[in-house]
């Protein structure tokens, strides 16, 4: 499971928003977002990089 810190996230728009963004990438499965923590969890075997961009794209900062 991908573990991320996501900061920029302020509501459930966001959740969606990142939800949707990181399930099209491919080989992701589950994902989890919790918006008090800042936290997205992600199943299965996608490419971390892919996911980051996918975050970052959709205007939120993943931390390193």
């Amino acid at each position: 499971m991908l573990h991320l810190q996501v900061s920029g996230m302020t509501c459930e728009h966001c959740v969606a928003a990142v939800s949707r963004a990181v399930r099209a990438v491919p080989g992701a499965g589950q994902v989890s977002v919790d918006l008090e923590r800042g936290a997205v969890a992600v199943s299965g075997n996608p490419d971390p990089g892919a996911v980051r961009r996918a975050i970052a794209e959709e205007g939120y900062e993943v931390a390193s």
